[in-house]
């Protein structure tokens, strides 16, 4: 039987407003596999319920044949509705007819039912707001995985939907505290370093876990769920983006620039390399590409960042991909020209599979900055969170992880994917000095910087080591 691990406080906020004394109009989003329907059928269990699923790529006729078996099934009701205003109104009288009591409503892949000149939304918008929206006892959840669709005439309508949903769960991908939970109770005898390592290949997304098996290494398991002939996960990739995106090619230029690009792409440069004309339809996809949690973005350092102005901000905003299973697909998954069904296993401890795992293990630790913060003493001080490039005029320096502080500390934080304990060599330490003397002579900060080291496993003792004043290892990013 599935086991339900993690989302302590989004099951507590559904329940929220399940309990609460208004009629309630909850979406539920988050990128496809992240285990939207789960969630909300885990919540709703045992109570009286009112669920139908949409139908992909189908007709209006179909989805309305769909809609009344549902009817009839849960309230043996014999009429049929001819349109979507007909079947709300039925929906509406089949729940009047019920015992006092909440009337839940769980719509799953709402965006499926909006097919082409069905006035689906249209339907929906009247059923909320001349009948539900006035009970006090309805309480309506939709997801679905389209996330632009649920973004864009969901959460964000100008029209009749406008302001009406009045909560939104955003379902993000598990933390690896939620991972580790999940192999445990799954039998698996995984270590928090191979957990990581199946991390930094698909993201904390439950669904691929759901491929792994027990008597197998993680390097055995993605050789077999990714480059085996005919794997579950070798189609992943589109299925991902044209799911998630009715027109994804722009999306998928985006994310393959990002790609190529750790540090992130400014807007501008998205656009040269991209090629995507700059106006205001490429704001909605890098919206979009936020809103799922494919990308991030942010603004880099600045010494007077709270005088920088919007205008300013936005011009210097970088953007950076962030999605493990994307740029593992774009990294490796295309790489496997030959079909090589063991190249995971043969790529351990090469190059390529160097450069991709110190990428991947800096977005690890992105996704894990408030473990970082705990495990720094510094959860309670007001910081920011940002990136820095640039120069002192005569030498260069990026550094990908600043813990800006309000108590006049900057964290200065190296990102090392490591085996074993990670030893500082001169190269290492030469470079540790650059990076902090540019910084300091470039933005003029009078701050304190304190040299912060994240490893997997912890610091090897030697001449060098002492430049590093705080050590964060992978136990610490495990925290709950």
């Amino acid at each position: 039987m599935e086991q339900f691990i993690g989302r302590t406080e989004e099951i507590a906020r559904l329940e929220k407003y399940l309990a609460s004394e208004r009629s309630e109009f909850v979406s539920v989003y988050g990128r496809r596999r992240i285990g939207k329907t789960f969630f909300v059928r885990h919540v709703v269990n045992g109570r009286d319920c009112f669920s139908i699923t949409g139908m992909d790529n189908v007709s209006m006729r179909d989805q309305l044949l769909n809609f009344n078996m549902a009817l009839r099934m849960r309230f043996h009701t014999k009429r049929q509705a001819k349109n979507w205003i007909e079947a709300f109104a039925l929906l509406a009288e089949c729940l009047e007819n019920e015992v006092r009591g909440t009337k839940i409503i769980f719509i799953d892949e709402l965006p499926w039912f909006d097919t082409p000149k069905s006035r689906f939304v249209s339907a929906l918008e009247h059923f909320w707001n001349s009948w539900a929206s006035a009970r006090g006892d309805v309480k309506l959840i939709v997801c679905g995985s389209a996330t632009s669709w649920m973004i864009n005439k969901l959460i964000n309508n100008r029209g009749g939907l406008h302001n009406r949903v009045t909560h939104s769960i955003l379902l993000k991908p598990f933390t690896l505290a939620e991972c580790s939970q999940y192999f445990d109770a799954y039998g698996f005898d995984y270590s928090h370093q191979e957990i990581a390592d199946c991390y930094m290949v698909m993201g904390g997304v439950p669904y691929y876990f759901t491929f792994m098996e027990r008597g197998y290494s993680v390097a055995q398991n993605v050789d077999r769920m990714f480059f085996a002939s005919g794997s579950e996960l070798q189609n992943e990739f589109n299925n991902l983006y044209r799911s998630l995106f009715k027109q994804a090619d722009n999306h998928i230029a985006i994310v393959k620039a990002l790609a190529a690009k750790g540090k992130g792409l400014s807007r501008s440069e998205i656009v040269e390399t991209t090629k995507i004309t700059n106006n205001g339809d490429l704001s909605i996809k890098l919206q979009e590409l936020e809103s799922c949690g494919l990308i991030r973005s942010y603004a880099p350092f600045s010494v007077n960042r709270k005088k920088t102005s919007a205008v300013r901000k936005s011009r210097e905003t970088l953007y950076q991909l962030v999605d493990f299973y994307t740029l593992f697909y774009l990294k490796m998954v295309e790489q496997n020209t030959f079909g090589n069904p063991n190249f995971w296993t043969e790529l351990q401890g090469n190059q390529l599979f160097a450069i991709w795992s110190g990428y991947a293990f800096e977005m690890l630790c992105l996704a894990h900055v408030e473990q970082i913060k705990v495990a720094l003493g510094i959860a309670g001080v007001q910081s920011a969170v940002c990136s820095w490039f640039g120069s002192n005029g005569e030498e260069h320096a990026q550094i990908d992880l600043l813990i800006d502080r309000n108590d006049r500390t900057i964290n200065l934080c190296e990102m090392k994917y490591s085996d074993g304990d990670f030893a500082i060599d001169k190269n290492d330490d030469d470079d540790f000095r650059v990076k902090a003397n540019v910084f300091k002579s470039a933005t003029k900060t009078r701050k304190s910087l304190m040299f912060t080291l994240v490893t997997t496993v912890g610091l090897k003792r030697n001449k060098y080591s002492s430049r590093v004043q705080k050590v964060v290892t992978l136990d610490d990013l495990f925290r709950i």
